[in-house]
This record gives C-alpha cells, structure tokens and sequence, in this order.
C-alpha cells in the first residue's frame, strides 16, 4: 500500500481577503499558514504532496512555498486548476471567471495523485492531532469493494470569525459514521457569541457544537474518479440555472456516494481551535494565535 499524500488546495484568489492570503506571512519569521500543516504532516508520516494553484499565481506562489519547502526532505508536486479543464463536449460560459469549486480542484489531480490522499486548504490552520488522525486513517485503510473514507471534524464554534460569513459543511453523524453533509454559504456569530447560517434570508440558530467540514478528507484515489464521473451530471444540471457561479462541490460528491450506499465516511472529531484568514481583518487574530502556540512550546521559532 503507498504511503498516504497531502493534497493542498491553493488556487483561490482572496477574493474576499485582497490579495494571495496562502502566502500572507503570519509571524516575524516569515511562516505562513501553510508552513504549519506542511510541519504537522511531516511529523504525523507525510512525505508526498500536491499543491492545487492556478497557472496565473505560479510565479508569485512558488517564489514563496519553494523557498520555503527547500530545506525539506519532502516531494512536491504541482498541478492546476483551470476553467477550461471541462469535460469534452463542455465549454467556459461567456463572462465565468469563478472557479468550478474543490471537487473540481481535486478533479484537476487525476492522472497526478494514485495513493490515499488527505486533503486540505492552504490558508486554513488544522492543528496537529488532525494530521496524525488523518495519516492514521489512510495508512490503515483501503477499498474493498466499497469505498472507505474520513472527515476531521471541528466544532463550529472554533471555526467562526466575527469579521464575516464563512461557508462550513454542516455534519451529521451516527456511530462515528457521517450520515449527511450540507454546505453552508453564509455561517456567522453575533455579538453575544450566538451562531447561525443565512439561507434565503432567513436566519437559523446553530448549536455551537456542531460539528463541521474544514476541507479535511481522507480518501482513497477512487474518489477522484467518482468525481470524474460525476462532473458532466452537476453541469448539465447548474450551468442552464446558473452558468457564472454554479461550483462542484467535494462535500457534494460525498453526500452523493453516501446517499448511493457506495462508501462510508468515518467522523474523525477534533477539538482543536480553527485559525484562518477569511478576511483581512482575521489576520491580526491569527498572528497573535500562532504567537502563543509557540509560547506554548507547540511549535519552534523557526523550522
């Protein structure tokens, strides 16, 4: 069995951010986020990892993470994510700039990626104990006949910002099993720490427990291949309804193969605190976060 992959989804622009947050600095070392995840994995077993950018950032990106990744014994790929990478017979809507959505991205790695892979953003911070669980998992696991994969889980509550609405995937589970999975576009907390999600302009109350996608997966390559499978299906159905902005979601393609009785998700819960950059006004938040995990001897000055 081959030793598990990171996959790193990068090619977002910040739209909401204003610039490339995947390379914003986040102490007076120069870390970024990314320098993290990419120390937590090495010490949970990962050694192989994929970045996800679009060819436009290559340049700016890779002056950055390659620097900083140098000094690593570690192997790095790159592939891209890009409108017009479509099925055949398929076609960039006049006036589409949005990307096609992280099923997408993953999508974009078939051909690239052949072994159990976790999956994560870049300008998201997952603490330690989700990537020696995830590692774990894909080290142990492998299809036989149904698919077999996980989901590190947080608590909404450590995942929210008070800058703005965030998206989540928001879980159900049994028996440690997720059961459903629905995407969230508008998550925010009020003033009194109270949480809720936007939907047709209609507020609903969340329990602060909840437990939520961070974009933290483990699968095995069979899920690129479902979502090969899967993409003409969510275009033919989105693009005539919404052809500038309709996405491929990766949650999407989970609920879809749960739902099928093709695979089973195990919920892997963690209780470490989310820390990301959303917004320009989150930064400040995060800086002062990784200052005290490394008060706290959580992490090295440098490394």
């Amino acid at each position: 069995m081959k030793n598990p992959e990171l996959v790193i989804m990068a090619a977002g622009m910040g739209s909401r951010y204003g610039g490339l947050k995947q390379i914003d600095t986040v102490d007076d070392e120069g870390h970024i986020i990314i320098d993290f995840s990419i120390y937590d994995a090495i010490r949970a077993g990962f050694r192989d990892f994929t970045f996800i950018i679009k060819k436009e950032i290559e340049k700016e990106f890779r002056e950055v993470i390659d620097a900083h990744l140098a000094d690593k014994d570690i192997n790095v790929k790159y592939v891209y994510q890009e409108l017009y990478k479509l099925p055949e017979g398929y076609s960039v809507p006049e006036g589409r700039k949005k990307p096609w959505g992280t099923a997408h991205a993953l999508l974009c790695c078939l051909g690239t990626v052949d072994a159990p892979f976790a999956v994560i953003n870049a300008d998201d911070y997952y603490g330690a104990h989700a990537f020696l669980k995830i590692y774990d998992f894909l080290k142990n696991t492998e299809d036989d006949g149904r698919y077999h994969y996980a989901m590190v889980g947080y608590r909404i509550k450590n995942t929210v910002t008070e800058k703005g609405t965030v998206s989540r995937g928001l879980c159900s589970y049994e028996n440690g099993m997720l059961t459903e999975i629905v995407e969230r576009t508008k998550i925010g907390i009020r003033p009194d720490g109270s949480i809720y999600y936007t939907e047709d302009g209609v507020d609903t109350e969340l329990d602060p427990e909840t437990l939520v996608s961070m974009n933290l997966w483990g699968f095995t390559p069979s899920y690129l291949l479902e979502c090969r499978k899967r993409f003409p299906r969510v275009l033919d159905e989105n693009l005539p309804k919404n052809p500038e902005k309709c996405e491929f979601f990766l949650p999407g393609v989970v609920s879809d193969l749960i739902s099928e009785g093709l695979c089973d998700v195990r919920v892997l819960d963690n209780e470490d605190k989310w820390h990301g950059v959303t917004y320009k006004e989150d930064k400040a938040q995060v800086v002062e976060a990784f200052r005290q995990l490394k008060a706290d001897g959580v992490y090295p000055g440098e490394f």
